[in-house]
């Protein structure tokens, strides 16, 4: 059936959406679905929670043949399928949970054409028999769940993802709908590319504001502390145990840390229980019914939990340690206030975090491009997690959801925290001292000892190594360690500091680090607890800059309309893709977001300022410049 066409159908839209149980679209449905109808194509980028099966599944009800929808969710698809029986509709899924019997039979009445929707694991689709059963039939429609997992450089990459693109090939007369809560500009496009989709396909980016949730960023130094912080936001979301007034989820970098986090959290009167990994798949599946049933308060757990988990009434979600980027964390908070109502995310930040993901990182054996890729993911997280402008707008803006900014939310930590107590002169004093400590203690120590020298203590290092003679020694003794620990993880952050691999990491001064420390680039940086208070009043345009008068680094600027800077990031974009199409690479080895956006914002016209932007050294320059520059000549 493969040459069969599906022309473009009218659909009356409110008599799907009440036989599917809904009184109303949520927004930016009813827009895609008619995309979908009229162009074919849809990459919709919408959170967890926000309805995106509806945009495949009232489709299938008045396309005909079988639409398939390729999801890694097992324990979904049993539910969806479940919840479409019930209203009517022919519907079953394929996946290894089910015995070779079963599976045949279900085969057997996919070949007759007696489903309207089938959900299959990616696995499914090596299997050539599967394959040519599906080119046999009458498929108008293909939807991709979770399709950012099809990106080398999402946070979720899934090998057996790649087979999908061979699958539409064969089905050329398919739609095609690619679901994601978590997509970047950069992970869109090596969607459309691994899928085969032109780069013109209509992406649907909306719906990632959750302006009810109360997002926090907090930096703990020990245990105690660590502990204070969450109990006192389950305290505020829940009112204390026994209280019924809703559920909290805990997350836990490994899985010890998960059991004696609940085991402590149970001692204070919490009904809690632990989810991960390495418990057996009864003991997981008690602790999910539980958890889902209201027997659970508090369910503490790895990031193995939450997958397909719509419960209403979560109203908190604390991370002990940071996750690997903002796609994993924003996943795992919007797990929180699904029913608009308040809720809490709390994310702990420890001065050890840093060292322990480049470790973790190293110890993957990860190609030396992807290792790069997954550390600046990280960094973009901690980026975020010290930032200096409102949470929500830096995620929003993160994920390219420019209509949806809020001028500030008002109860993140940091609206409520602004306040001006500091100036761009002490911010350069401030960095470039710090950074000559780092070029003093270069590819020897850590940032503790660029700490103690900065402070000028005694310590037998740095005497050694004759580094309490220098100038340096004792430069900053005003402040406090903490605060000077601080500074430095940004200026990590900022890319000015590096840490090496192993186990015991020591700090490397960068070459843009150097250069901002000799007074050649500015140190564009927000000082911890110093923050534009003015700011709180004047909207996003001088919130979220910094104290040199530049955009922080904390997120990507907003691209004005007025100078065409949108529409160049847009055509970069696309001169992006092709680039990676022609030479089979990721979009992000040919640049990152983030080089696009600044050349969408400076608008360089010659090589040398080319180079100025972030992300393009002399190798890039001689690469690909030509190219950018006339993407900027023919679009501006």
């Amino acid at each position: 059936m493969s040459g069969h066409v599906f022309p473009a159908t009218e659909i009356d839209l409110e008599a799907g959406l009440r036989r599917l149980g809904y009184e109303s679209f949520r927004p930016g449905q009813r827009e895609a679905i008619e995309t979908l109808m009229t162009s074919g194509r849809v990459l919709l980028v919408a959170p967890t929670g926000g309805g995106k099966s509806l945009t495949y599944q009232l489709p299938a009800l008045s396309l005909g043949g079988t639409t398939l929808v390729i999801s890694p969710l097992v324990a979904l698809m049993n539910d969806q399928v479940q919840a479409l029986n019930a209203r009517g509709v022919s519907a079953t899924f394929l996946a290894s949970t089910l015995d070779g019997t079963e599976v045949r039979r279900r085969m057997a009445r996919l070949a007759q054409g007696e489903y309207s929707l089938v959900y299959v694991a990616p696995e499914r689709l090596v299997f050539e028999g599967f394959r040519g059963l599906v080119r046999d039939i009458a498929v108008p429609l293909v939807a991709v769940d979770e399709a950012h997992c099809i990106s080398e450089w999402g946070h979720d990459f899934r090998p057996e993802y790649l087979e999908i693109g061979g699958l539409l090939a064969e089905l050329p007369a398919a739609r095609v709908l690619a679901c994601t809560a978590t997509a970047t500009p950069v992970v869109r496009d090596e969607i459309l590319g691994r899928l085969g989709l032109p780069a013109d396909t209509p992406q649907h980016v909306r719906g990632f504001a959750r302006p009810n949730l109360r997002l926090r960023a907090v930096e703990v130094d020990d245990a105690r502390q660590r502990h204070a912080q969450v109990d006192a936001v389950l305290e505020q979301a829940l009112g204390g145990p026994r209280r019924d007034a809703g559920v909290a989820i805990v997350y836990a970098p490994t899985r010890r840390g998960a059991e004696e986090e609940a085991a402590r959290l149970a001692h204070r009167g919490w009904s809690a229980a632990v989810y991960h990994a390495g418990l057996g798949p009864p003991a997981r599946e008690k602790a999910q019914r539980a958890f889902l049933a209201g027997a659970v308060e508090v369910m503490v757990a790895t990031n193995a939990f939450g997958m397909g988990i719509d419960r209403p009434d979560v109203r908190a979600v604390v991370h002990l340690g940071p996750p690997g980027s903002v796609e994993a964390y924003y996943q795992e908070v919007g797990r929180a206030g699904r029913d608009g109502a308040p809720a809490w995310g709390l994310m702990l930040v420890s001065p050890g975090d840093m060292p322990r993901r480049r470790h973790l990182l190293e110890s993957d054996a990860l190609g030396e491009a992807v290792l790069a890729h997954k550390w600046g993911l990280f960094l973009e997280l901690m980026r975020w997690a010290e930032g200096g402008s409102c949470r929500h707008d830096a995620i929003l803006r993160y994920f390219g959801d420019e209509a949806e900014t809020l001028d500030g939310c008002g109860h993140c930590d940091v609206c409520e925290a602004l306040q001006e107590d500091t100036t761009p002169e002490e911010v350069t004093l401030v960095v470039r001292k710090a950074l000559s400590a780092v070029a003093r203690v270069h590819h020897r120590f850590g940032l503790q000892a660029a700490v103690r020298l900065l402070r000028g203590e005694a310590d037998p290092r740095l005497e050694r190594a004759g580094l309490d003679r220098t100038s340096t020694f004792g430069c900053l003794r005003e402040h406090s360690e903490p605060w000077l620990l601080r500074v430095l993880r940004r200026c990590v952050t900022a890319g000015w500091v590096d840490l090496t691999a192993g186990d015991r990491p020591v700090v490397v001064l960068t070459e843009a680090g150097r250069a901002v420390m000799k007074a050649e680039r500015p140190a564009r940086l927000l000082l911890p607890a110093r923050m534009s208070a003015a700011a709180a009043g004047k909207g996003r345009s001088s919130r979220d800059r910094d104290r040199s008068g530049r955009r922080s680094p904390v997120e990507p600027a907003p691209l004005p309309e007025a100078d065409g800077a949108a529409a160049l990031f847009a055509a970069l974009r696309d001169h992006r893709l092709n680039l990676s199409r022609a030479q089979g690479v990721p979009p992000f080895v040919v640049a990152s977001d983030r080089t696009l956006r600044e050349i969408a914002a400076l608008q360089p016209r010659t090589v040398e300022e080319l180079m100025r932007v972030y992300g393009i050294g002399a190798t890039k320059a001689a690469r690909y410049g030509r190219g950018f520059l006339e993407v900027v000549a023919r679009t501006i």
